[in-house]
């Protein structure tokens, strides 16, 4: 998952992540990674359309988006 997360970071690549809330809601997110640190990932969220914080423990998968015709996240 790591790899992924660096990644995104190095190539402003979008991935999906499956993530766990604060109050055990698990979503699924399209992110692009901006800045990482030992507990955090910051990132921009396409899902909601701005900047967000993620737990790394919190992130349950990562994985590489199969982009459809047509489709942009930039």
């Amino acid at each position: 998952m790591d790899f992924l997360l660096k990644a995104s970071l190095e190539q402003q690549m979008p991935i999906e992540i499956m993530y766990l809330s604060e109050r055990n809601v698990i979503s699924r997110r399209t992110i692009s990674v901006i800045r990482m640190d030992h507990q955090y990932i910051h990132a921009y969220c396409f899902t909601r359309k701005q900047k967000r914080t993620f737990k790394r423990g919190n992130i349950l998968s990562a994985a590489k988006i199969k982009q459809r015709k047509g489709a942009q996240y930039a």
